[in-house]
């Protein structure tokens, strides 16, 4: 078992230098175009000279944090492109909310009125007929 770690490690690595590669980003790939570098890794990747290559130089990395780089909110603050806002803070949000609910009271009043509706032409309905029980003589009810 012990004589397949060396070539486990060394697929581990070659396989996490080439996911490592194809999702970086082209801005922060340095040295050679993202697709030379995911040849030389490919191609030099049993001997570790592409994947160790790729890690080394192929990418710019940032300091971790805590040593002595910049703190994880600093990195946020420095390498978000997209500014996130809460939906609480987002006006456009709170504008479509707005406009759902003017929509849902719409739908509710033309509900309420239909059902209002409808409750009245059963109560009339039902007077018409007990009106027209009353009108007809007791041997016809029988």
């Amino acid at each position: 078992m012990l004589r397949y770690l060396p070539f486990l490690l060394v697929l581990a690595l070659w396989i996490y230098a080439f996911i490592d590669c194809l999702n970086t980003p082209e801005s922060q790939v340095r040295g050679l175009p993202k697709v030379v570098w995911v040849i030389v890794i490919l191609l030099f990747g049993e001997v570790l000279i592409g994947p160790i290559a790729w890690l080394v130089a192929g990418k710019h990395r940032h300091a971790v944090a805590g040593g002595g780089g910049s703190t994880p909110a600093e990195w946020h603050r420095n390498h978000s492109t997209a500014k996130w806002v809460a939906p609480d803070d987002n006006p456009e949000f709170l504008r479509s909310l707005k406009e759902e609910n003017k929509k849902d009271e719409a739908l509710l009043k033309d509900w309420e009125a239909d059902l209002r509706r409808r409750e009245e032409e059963l109560r009339r309905r039902s007077r018409e007929a007990s009106e027209g029980n009353e009108d007809t003589p007791p041997s016809a009810k029988d």
